[in-house]
């Protein structure tokens, strides 16, 4: 696993945490995960949920994706999907706002893997390079991802060729990641 990455993870994550405490007085909340079941919940009522970051309990590999598309992840892809279970959190980079994803639990980690594996069978499709998306934008055309093949961070248009470099690695783009609350 990419320490690197998972470091700079948990960093933002306290971050995030800590500007929910400052500015909310309380753990992160959600309305987005009412009724699923995830380790990191320490409250639901209401139609919210109150959570926390737990450590990763399943295996910490992307394993089923790099089988179902024959290739080699980036190191910090797992990394940043197996470090913690979380609930997803507003960040913004370079005055751009964003939804960084998480998983939120066991069962979630395989939907994670499985909707990579839709976008990589799609971009495979199109002869577009593999990325794999780590946060949404307000645009449902655009996403923040990470190269396969330089482990960049960009940003893409999905299912075209326009990619802008954000930064030179997940790590790097963690750390200067702010939270939004």
């Amino acid at each position: 696993m990419d320490k690197e990455t998972a470091a700079a993870l948990n960093g933002f994550t306290t971050r995030y945490c800590d500007a929910w405490h400052e500015e909310k007085g309380t753990w992160p909340q959600s309305e987005a995960y009412t009724d699923i079941p995830s380790p990191c919940i320490i409250t639901a009522s209401g139609g919210t949920v109150t959570w926390q970051p737990q450590p990763f309990t399943a295996g910490q590999n992307v394993n089923a994706v790099e089988r179902a598309m024959d290739i080699v992840v980036q190191p910090a892809i797992p990394a940043f999907y197996a470090t913690q279970f979380a609930g997803d959190m507003t960040a913004r980079f370079a005055g751009q706002q964003m939804i960084l994803l998480q998983t939120w639990s066991e069962d979630d980690f395989q939907r994670v893997q499985e909707n990579l594996i839709g976008h990589l069978v799609t971009q495979k499709r199109l002869k577009l390079s593999p990325t794999f998306f780590i946060a949404t934008l307000e645009s449902e055309l655009d996403v923040i991802s990470v190269c396969n093949l330089s482990g960049e961070v960009v940003r893409e248009t999905l299912g075209t060729r326009k990619r802008q470099t954000l930064a030179p690695s997940l790590a790097d783009f963690l750390n200067q990641l702010h939270p939004v609350v």
